[in-house]
Protein backbone atom coordinates (compact mmCIF):
# COMPACT_ATOMS: atom_id res chain seq x y z
CA UNK A 1 0.00 0.00 0.00
CA UNK A 2 1.35 3.46 -1.01
CA UNK A 3 2.29 5.76 1.85
CA UNK A 4 0.40 9.02 2.34
CA UNK A 5 3.35 11.26 1.41
CA UNK A 6 4.17 9.33 -1.76
CA UNK A 7 0.48 9.39 -2.73
CA UNK A 8 0.37 13.16 -2.31
CA UNK A 9 3.47 13.60 -4.46
CA UNK A 10 1.94 11.35 -7.12
CA UNK A 11 -1.30 13.35 -7.14
CA UNK A 12 0.61 16.65 -7.39
CA UNK A 13 2.64 15.42 -10.34
CA UNK A 14 -0.45 14.09 -12.09
CA UNK A 15 -2.24 17.43 -11.58
CA UNK A 16 0.69 19.41 -13.04
CA UNK A 17 0.91 17.07 -16.04
CA UNK A 18 -2.82 17.35 -16.71
CA UNK A 19 -2.73 21.15 -16.36
CA UNK A 20 0.23 21.42 -18.75
CA UNK A 21 -1.54 19.26 -21.30
CA UNK A 22 -4.70 21.39 -21.12
CA UNK A 23 -2.70 24.61 -21.43
CA UNK A 24 -0.87 23.24 -24.48
CA UNK A 25 -4.19 22.32 -26.11
CA UNK A 26 -5.58 25.82 -25.49
CA UNK A 27 -2.40 27.45 -26.81
CA UNK A 28 -2.53 25.44 -30.03
CA UNK A 29 -6.19 26.34 -30.55
CA UNK A 30 -5.77 30.04 -29.89
CA UNK A 31 -2.53 30.15 -31.84
CA UNK A 32 -4.30 28.86 -34.95
CA UNK A 33 -7.04 31.42 -34.53
CA UNK A 34 -4.56 34.31 -34.26
CA UNK A 35 -2.65 33.07 -37.26
CA UNK A 36 -5.84 32.90 -39.33
CA UNK A 37 -6.82 36.46 -38.39
CA UNK A 38 -3.35 37.77 -39.21
CA UNK A 39 -3.43 36.19 -42.64
CA UNK A 40 -6.56 38.20 -43.43
CA UNK A 41 -5.85 41.55 -41.77
CA UNK A 42 -2.15 42.20 -42.25
CA UNK A 43 -2.06 42.23 -46.08
CA UNK A 44 -4.90 44.80 -46.25
CA UNK A 45 -3.17 47.03 -43.70
CA UNK A 46 0.16 46.88 -45.50
CA UNK A 47 -1.20 47.21 -49.02
CA UNK A 48 -1.54 50.94 -49.66
CA UNK A 49 -3.13 50.33 -53.06
CA UNK A 50 -6.03 48.55 -51.41
CA UNK A 51 -6.85 51.11 -48.74
CA UNK A 52 -5.99 54.38 -50.55
CA UNK A 53 -9.07 54.54 -52.84
CA UNK A 54 -11.40 54.06 -49.86
CA UNK A 55 -9.74 56.89 -47.95
CA UNK A 56 -9.78 59.08 -51.04
CA UNK A 57 -13.48 58.44 -51.65
CA UNK A 58 -14.31 59.23 -48.02
CA UNK A 59 -12.19 62.38 -48.17
CA UNK A 60 -13.96 63.61 -51.29
CA UNK A 61 -17.33 62.81 -49.76
CA UNK A 62 -16.65 64.92 -46.66
CA UNK A 63 -15.31 67.72 -48.86
CA UNK A 64 -18.49 67.62 -50.94
CA UNK A 65 -20.64 67.72 -47.80
CA UNK A 66 -18.79 70.73 -46.44
CA UNK A 67 -19.12 72.54 -49.76
CA UNK A 68 -22.85 71.79 -49.91
CA UNK A 69 -23.31 73.13 -46.41
CA UNK A 70 -21.58 76.38 -47.42
CA UNK A 71 -23.64 76.62 -50.62
CA UNK A 72 -26.88 76.22 -48.69
CA UNK A 73 -25.87 78.95 -46.23
CA UNK A 74 -25.10 81.27 -49.16
CA UNK A 75 -28.37 80.34 -50.85
CA UNK A 76 -30.32 81.22 -47.70
CA UNK A 77 -28.42 84.51 -47.26
CA UNK A 78 -27.23 83.11 -43.94
CA UNK A 79 -23.74 84.41 -44.59
CA UNK A 80 -22.58 84.45 -40.98
CA UNK A 81 -22.94 80.67 -40.89
CA UNK A 82 -19.85 80.20 -43.07
CA UNK A 83 -17.58 82.30 -40.83
CA UNK A 84 -16.12 79.29 -39.05
CA UNK A 85 -15.39 77.64 -42.39
CA UNK A 86 -13.05 80.48 -43.38
CA UNK A 87 -9.35 79.69 -43.06
CA UNK A 88 -8.09 80.88 -39.64
CA UNK A 89 -4.85 82.41 -40.97
CA UNK A 90 -5.34 82.96 -44.70
CA UNK A 91 -8.89 84.26 -44.76
CA UNK A 92 -11.12 83.94 -47.83
CA UNK A 93 -10.59 85.46 -51.27
CA UNK A 94 -13.42 86.51 -53.61
CA UNK A 95 -12.77 86.37 -57.35
CA UNK A 96 -15.40 87.73 -59.72
CA UNK A 97 -14.23 85.57 -62.61
CA UNK A 98 -12.25 82.40 -63.30
CA UNK A 99 -8.98 84.31 -63.59
CA UNK A 100 -7.92 84.81 -59.97
CA UNK A 101 -6.13 88.12 -59.39
CA UNK A 102 -4.14 87.93 -56.13
CA UNK A 103 -3.07 91.56 -56.41
CA UNK A 104 -6.59 93.01 -56.60
CA UNK A 105 -9.12 90.38 -55.40
CA UNK A 106 -10.62 91.14 -52.02
CA UNK A 107 -9.47 88.94 -49.12
CA UNK A 108 -11.18 88.97 -45.71
CA UNK A 109 -10.09 87.38 -42.47
CA UNK A 110 -12.75 85.72 -40.32
CA UNK A 111 -12.97 88.83 -38.18
CA UNK A 112 -13.26 91.16 -41.15
CA UNK A 113 -15.86 88.96 -42.81
CA UNK A 114 -18.03 89.01 -39.69
CA UNK A 115 -17.49 92.75 -39.25
CA UNK A 116 -18.41 93.79 -42.79
CA UNK A 117 -21.49 91.59 -42.82
CA UNK A 118 -22.81 93.89 -40.11
CA UNK A 119 -21.58 97.12 -41.71
CA UNK A 120 -23.59 96.93 -44.90
CA UNK A 121 -22.93 100.57 -45.88
CA UNK A 122 -19.21 99.99 -46.40
CA UNK A 123 -18.57 99.34 -50.07
CA UNK A 124 -15.68 97.55 -51.75
CA UNK A 125 -14.38 97.51 -55.31
CA UNK A 126 -14.50 93.85 -56.27
CA UNK A 127 -13.21 94.16 -59.81
CA UNK A 128 -14.33 95.22 -63.27
CA UNK A 129 -17.34 93.86 -65.09
CA UNK A 130 -16.47 91.95 -68.21
CA UNK A 131 -17.42 93.80 -71.39
CA UNK A 132 -18.18 97.23 -69.93
CA UNK A 133 -15.10 97.50 -67.72
CA UNK A 134 -17.20 99.24 -65.08
CA UNK A 135 -16.05 98.59 -61.51
CA UNK A 136 -18.34 96.62 -59.24
CA UNK A 137 -18.55 98.68 -56.04
CA UNK A 138 -20.96 97.23 -53.50
CA UNK A 139 -21.00 96.08 -49.83
CA UNK A 140 -20.01 92.54 -48.84
CA UNK A 141 -23.59 91.30 -48.15
CA UNK A 142 -24.75 92.59 -51.54
CA UNK A 143 -21.82 90.95 -53.30
CA UNK A 144 -22.64 87.63 -51.68
CA UNK A 145 -26.33 87.95 -52.48
CA UNK A 146 -26.11 89.18 -56.07
CA UNK A 147 -22.75 88.11 -57.48
CA UNK A 148 -21.97 84.90 -55.63
CA UNK A 149 -25.72 84.25 -55.71
CA UNK A 150 -25.72 80.93 -53.87
CA UNK A 151 -29.32 79.96 -54.62
CA UNK A 152 -28.44 79.69 -58.32
CA UNK A 153 -26.66 76.47 -57.43
CA UNK A 154 -29.44 74.70 -55.52
CA UNK A 155 -29.80 72.19 -58.36
CA UNK A 156 -26.33 72.50 -59.81
CA UNK A 157 -24.13 69.67 -61.04
CA UNK A 158 -21.21 69.18 -58.66
CA UNK A 159 -17.68 67.93 -59.25
CA UNK A 160 -14.83 67.51 -56.77
CA UNK A 161 -11.25 68.47 -57.71
CA UNK A 162 -12.17 68.44 -61.38
CA UNK A 163 -12.98 71.18 -63.86
CA UNK A 164 -16.05 69.90 -65.67
CA UNK A 165 -17.12 73.23 -67.20
CA UNK A 166 -15.49 76.49 -68.21
CA UNK A 167 -15.93 79.57 -70.35
CA UNK A 168 -13.48 81.41 -72.57
CA UNK A 169 -11.67 83.19 -69.73
CA UNK A 170 -8.38 81.71 -68.52
CA UNK A 171 -8.81 79.55 -65.43
CA UNK A 172 -5.66 79.93 -63.30
CA UNK A 173 -7.02 78.45 -60.09
CA UNK A 174 -4.46 75.63 -60.05
CA UNK A 175 -1.63 78.09 -60.49
CA UNK A 176 -2.73 80.20 -57.54
CA UNK A 177 -3.78 77.23 -55.38
CA UNK A 178 -1.57 74.33 -56.57
CA UNK A 179 -2.04 72.21 -53.43
CA UNK A 180 -5.66 73.06 -52.68
CA UNK A 181 -8.86 71.12 -53.18
CA UNK A 182 -12.01 72.57 -54.71
CA UNK A 183 -15.64 71.82 -55.39
CA UNK A 184 -17.25 73.11 -58.58
CA UNK A 185 -20.96 73.99 -58.77
CA UNK A 186 -22.30 74.38 -62.32
CA UNK A 187 -25.64 75.91 -63.28
CA UNK A 188 -26.31 75.13 -66.93
CA UNK A 189 -28.44 78.20 -67.64
CA UNK A 190 -31.95 78.56 -68.98
CA UNK A 191 -33.65 77.82 -72.28
CA UNK A 192 -34.88 81.42 -72.34
CA UNK A 193 -31.31 82.64 -72.83
CA UNK A 194 -30.12 79.59 -74.75
CA UNK A 195 -27.92 78.61 -71.83
CA UNK A 196 -25.84 81.78 -72.01
CA UNK A 197 -26.77 82.60 -68.43
CA UNK A 198 -24.77 79.62 -67.15
CA UNK A 199 -22.88 80.16 -63.90
CA UNK A 200 -20.06 78.47 -61.98
CA UNK A 201 -19.06 78.73 -58.34
CA UNK A 202 -15.85 77.09 -57.16
CA UNK A 203 -15.20 76.73 -53.44
CA UNK A 204 -11.49 76.30 -52.73
CA UNK A 205 -10.22 74.61 -49.56
CA UNK A 206 -6.89 74.25 -47.75
CA UNK A 207 -6.07 72.07 -44.77
CA UNK A 208 -5.00 73.59 -41.48
CA UNK A 209 -4.28 71.60 -38.33
CA UNK A 210 -6.11 68.56 -39.65
CA UNK A 211 -9.23 70.37 -40.88
CA UNK A 212 -10.33 71.85 -44.21
CA UNK A 213 -11.08 75.53 -44.46
CA UNK A 214 -12.43 77.79 -47.18
CA UNK A 215 -9.75 79.98 -48.80
CA UNK A 216 -11.55 81.23 -51.91
CA UNK A 217 -14.89 81.62 -53.65
CA UNK A 218 -14.28 81.88 -57.39
CA UNK A 219 -17.15 82.64 -59.73
CA UNK A 220 -17.35 82.24 -63.48
CA UNK A 221 -19.91 83.12 -66.12
CA UNK A 222 -20.24 83.92 -69.79
CA UNK A 223 -17.71 86.54 -70.92
CA UNK A 224 -16.99 88.25 -74.23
Amino acid sequence: MMSSSRFNIFQSGLYKLTTAACFASILVATGCSSSAESSVKIPSQQNGNTSAPVISDMSQQTLRQQALRIQRALANNDFARITNDIHPTRGVRFSMYAYVRPETDKVFSREQFAQYLQQSKIRFTWGERDGSGEPLVIPLPEYLETWVDGDTYNNASISVNEFKHSGNMINNLKEIYPNSEFVEFYHKGSEQYSGMDWRIMRLVFDEYQGKRYLVAIVNEQWTV
